[in-house]
């Protein structure tokens, strides 16, 4: 053993002396180490899942009566980053993709990409849609899209459809009506060429409705949906509705049933999951800390690789006018959300065409 250290020295002394021998290049390429290798940009792919890192992005303004463009700026300066995603509401014969919604893409430096949820059976029925009756209503969108649009959006179709879903058949309102006219819509609106749009469907999650037998026959198949998207919520009051963390909104489920997160990635493996809708309540006039539900949110990323993209929904008062879920409701809650926001999980680049 001390023999085989005597050589080693040897050759080691020998080595360094034959560079310095051979000129100062060789001799300091001989003791300077190898910068490391910078680790690669995250970037989406062709259906817009990031290569590594999350979406970030925000639904800001809701219930206001202020445009949805302009809410989106002034959260966006509030929480101190950029909200890749700018999700927008529609229905029925709305005209959009609007002006404002392109500008936002397309706006220097600030780099967006459009989650447009569009409410497509407004005024009739699943069952009319799948049956061909809103044609003219989705070919119109096409049409819209084709002339304004070339860059790649996200398209939710009737979002949070348990609520709505009806069981008697007369009603046209089916889980199974809904999963056919998701169908519908979305190859229509390939056959009119919108090779643009990546396709959402979301749901509300809720372990009321995921107990239902039917809440099955709502997944439209894995050959029109390219996410699978959660809209999800968490209450900061302890001993209120729906009280806990990040991990609760993915988790909570019925007695003997089973949590979204897990039904999502063992039923739907190759679909990445966006939580299209999140966010932390308190009722309005009972301010709480919401520091403990913005901290739990990075831990449960690092622990759930199918999360590609989270959404906040931000508003003082929700529809019911009873829940704040803004991000600023108390300062220290906005502390905690702008260290969120900093994190560099969601320095993803957009590849929009």
């Amino acid at each position: 053993m001390l023999r085989k250290s005597v050589y080693s020295l040897a050759a080691l002394v020998a080595g360094v002396g034959a560079a310095f021998a051979a000129g100062p290049a060789t001799a300091q390429a001989a003791t300077t180490p190898t910068p490391a290798a910078k680790p690669a940009a995250c970037v989406t792919d062709a259906k817009l899942v990031p290569s590594c890192g999350v979406l970030w992005g925000a639904a800001a303004g809701g219930f206001t009566n202020l445009p949805r463009d302009v809410e989106h700026k002034n959260w966006e300066k509030l929480s101190g980053r950029t909200a890749t995603i700018f999700h927008t509401y529609h229905k029925g014969d709305e005209k959009f993709p609007t002006a404002a919604e392109i500008a936002m893409v397309r706006e220097p430096g600030k780099p967006r990409v459009l989650l447009l949820n569009w409410r497509v059976e407004y005024g009739s029925t699943w069952k009319n849609v799948a049956a061909g009756k809103l044609d003219a209503r989705i070919d119109a969108f096409a049409v819209r899209v084709k002339a304004t649009l070339p860059e790649k959006f996200f398209l939710v179709l009737n979002h949070e459809p348990e609520d709505d879903v009806r069981t008697d058949a007369a009603s046209g309102m089916t889980a199974k009506d809904f999963a056919a006219s998701y169908r519908h819509v979305i190859k229509r609106l390939k056959s009119k060429g919108l090779g643009n749009m990546v396709n959402v469907v979301a749901y509300m999650g809720n372990e009321k409705w995921m107990a239902q037998s039917w809440w099955k026959d709502l997944y439209p198949g894995d050959d029109v949906v390219d996410w699978i998207g959660l809209d999800s919520y968490v209450s900061a009051e302890q001993n209120y509705y729906h009280a806990g963390v990040f991990a609760d909104l993915l988790d909570r489920k019925a007695k003997g049933g089973e949590g979204f997160y897990s039904w999502a990635t063992t039923k739907h493996a190759s679909k990445p999951l966006m939580v299209a809708e999140w966010g932390a309540y308190h009722r309005i006039g009972k301010v709480v800390d919401k520091a403990k539900q913005f901290n739990s949110v990075l831990p449960e990323l690092a622990k759930r690789p199918q999360v590609k993209a989270i959404v906040y929904f931000d508003t003082k008062k929700d529809m019911f006018g009873d829940r704040d879920i803004s991000i600023n409701s108390a300062p220290s809650s906005l502390d905690a959300f702008r260290k969120l926001a900093a994190s560099p999980k969601f320095n993803v680049q957009l590849r929009l065409k």
